[in-house]
């Protein structure tokens, strides 16, 4: 018998959130490179301010068969309240809300990740 815990995690995404679709469209274009990686049914997009929210995605994810979650701040900074309060404090309701899943909360922001910034680093070259 398969361990729960060996099972693939499902990946919620979470940002702050903009009404404005310029704004989201490279938090979804992520979304899309991810799901096309682990399969549409394991990544999920949500949002602080504004909809789906986590709640919402960790749903989602948990109806495509999903026993586990890993939550990633899509985020560039680590300081403020949304990494150091906020999403830790949803993701604990979601936890309590969803019992039967092992929802976990990455550290940090995507942002961070030294990668992201070499990343990001090339685009500004790029624009020089």
């Amino acid at each position: 018998m398969t361990d729960p815990a060996d099972a693939p995690a499902g990946l919620a995404l979470v940002a702050h959130g903009s009404p404005d679709p310029d704004w989201r469209r490279p938090l979804e274009a992520l979304a899309t490179q991810l799901a096309e990686r682990l399969g549409c049914e394991r990544v999920a997009l949500a949002y602080l301010a504004h909809e789906p929210h986590l709640d919402d995605a960790i749903a989602t994810l948990a109806e495509a068969g999903s026993t586990r979650v890993r939550v990633i701040a899509a985020l560039l900074s680590p300081g403020g309240k949304h990494v150091k309060r906020d999403i830790p404090a949803t993701v604990e309701a979601a936890q309590a809300r969803f019992p039967a899943l092992r929802i976990e909360l990455a550290p940090g922001a995507l942002g961070d990740d030294p990668r992201v910034i070499e990343a990001l680093a090339a685009a500004a070259l790029d624009r020089l």
